[in-house]
């Protein structure tokens, strides 16, 4: 699949060019693209990549030599008995040939797993060597990453030049992955396999038949995605497999903590940590209704983040037994009792994650903002609102349904209810709105009420 987007990261990744031998920091969940966009910055900069390995350091130390060897000949022709001895050489390799860099690192935190040590060694090399080569870092393992370099109390901390997370693609570059295909394609792609490029990748020879790619890539026992949750804990650094029945109960519909804890036969309170551990994973979302106080738990609910993995606890994990012996289109009645839902999850998603950005797109009901991030409303028995958001001058509040009907919205559909009863709205003008993947017709002026379809939706999210 060729390279997507990613312009925002090439200017960060850029910038720090600007300052010879800077130092850089990356990092980001696993699938989401962050070994394929330093790649391609280090193709395009005359750069050296190398990847760290899981092993001993000095096997580590071979490896790597002889990927710098391919930019310094005789590079690895010695053997270094430590980190200090392998980067003053880079350095002087560096100076002599006059090369600024950039040298990439990828997999920072294996290296660091296998001798805690090398961070120390960094942060010397790193302060105190001239002429050595600019030096970008990144790591999947969230937790080691910020423990090393971006903790206060880390060797590293204040050193980089640049330090960001690679996001999830924005889902409207779905639009490029599978040309010509409406919003209503778009939204089912997206609910299989969410912004991660690797996924991407793996469906794109399946074009818009989603059974065929979803039973081929997942459901099948012998698919490349069947095992992938599993995956994704073990290679975390350390493994992050004692997480994995908190996915389970999540992904099965235990959102409150006292459901989860309910389900998995231990207290509350044990849960604080492990939960926010998933979440810096980038697998688990905390979510808030609008209005109420973010640091407050007692209205909080916990979700898959990623959409491809709440496909895979509700379709795969509970009937893994049923799936190795199961034909294909036994496997499918699984995906198919399930799909409604998780596409009508992914598209109340995708609008709200559209509304901050819809000012820059030509919907009327952009130019009434632009919007803060909408938010859930939710409290007891009072209606639920789908998409909640403030005007960022403060004068309007966005009060929103996401329909995803089998037939389209006729455009004269009329939201029910008004504001939340959240505080802070005061006497700010309510906006009405109706995202729906396409209507039937152009909304009548007399109507009060915005329609915004799946094509204004994917353009701001682009």
């Amino acid at each position: 699949m060729r390279f997507i987007d990613r312009g925002d990261e090439m200017r960060r990744l850029d910038s720090v060019l600007e300052e010879p031998g800077a130092f850089a920091v990356i990092w980001g969940r696993r699938r989401v693209g962050k070994t394929r966009l330093l790649v391609e910055w280090s193709q395009r900069h005359d750069g050296l990549y190398a990847a760290a390995d899981r092993s001993a350091p000095p096997v580590q130390r071979r490896y790597l030599a002889a990927a710098v060897a391919r930019r310094f000949p005789g590079f690895a022709d010695v053997e270094y008995p430590d980190w200090r001895s392998f980067l003053l050489r880079l350095a002087a390799e560096s100076g002599r040939s006059a090369w600024s860099g950039p040298f990439v690192l990828d997999e920072l935190p294996y290296l660091i797993a296998a001798d805690p040590t090398l961070t120390g060694v960094l942060q010397t090399w790193i302060d105190g060597t001239p002429g050595r080569p600019t030096v970008v870092v990144s790591g999947s393992s969230q937790r080691m990453m910020h423990g090393a370099v971006l903790d206060a109390a880390a060797p590293l901390y204040g050193r980089a030049r640049e330090a960001f997370a690679v996001r999830p693609l924005k889902p409207g570059h779905l639009a490029e992955f599978l040309p010509g295909a409406g919003a209503r394609d778009l939204a089912a792609l997206y609910t299989l396999w969410g912004g991660m490029p690797r996924y991407w990748e793996l469906a794109e020879r399946f074009g818009p038949d989603a059974d065929r790619a979803v039973d081929t890539l997942v459901l099948d026992p012998a698919g490349p995605l069947h095992l992938e949750p599993d995956r994704l804990l073990m290679e975390e650094v350390p493994p992050a497999t004692a997480l994995r029945p908190l996915l389970d109960v999540i992904g099965a519909g235990a959102h409150r903590v006292s459901e989860i804890a309910g389900r998995l036969g231990r207290p509350a309170p044990s849960l604080a940590r492990p939960l926010a551990t998933l979440g810096e994973m980038g697998l688990v979302r905390r979510e808030t209704p609008f209005g109420s106080d973010p640091r407050s738990g007692r209205r909080s609910l916990y979700r898959i983040d990623d959409p491809f993995l709440r496909l895979w606890f509700r379709v795969v994990a509970p009937h893994r037994t049923a799936l190795a012996e199961a034909p294909r289109e036994t496997r499918l009645e699984y995906w198919r009792r399930h799909r409604p839902q998780l596409e009508a999850l992914a598209w109340e998603e995708l609008c709200r994650m559209a509304v901050p950005f819809l000012h820059r797109t030509d919907c009327p009901l952009g130019q009434l903002g632009p919007w803060e991030p909408a938010q859930r409303y939710w409290r007891g028995n009072e209606p639920e609102l789908d998409v909640v958001a403030r005007s960022v001058d403060g004068r309007r509040l966005l009060v929103g349904e996401a329909k995803w009907p089998s037939r389209p919205v006729p455009a004269a559909f009329r939201l029910p209810g008004g504001a939340p009863p959240a505080p802070g709205i005061g006497d700010m003008e309510v906006v009405r709105a109706t995202f729906a993947h396409r209507t039937t017709g152009a909304t009548a002026p007399a109507v009060d009420i915005h329609i915004v379809d799946g094509r204004a939706v994917f353009a701001a999210l682009r």
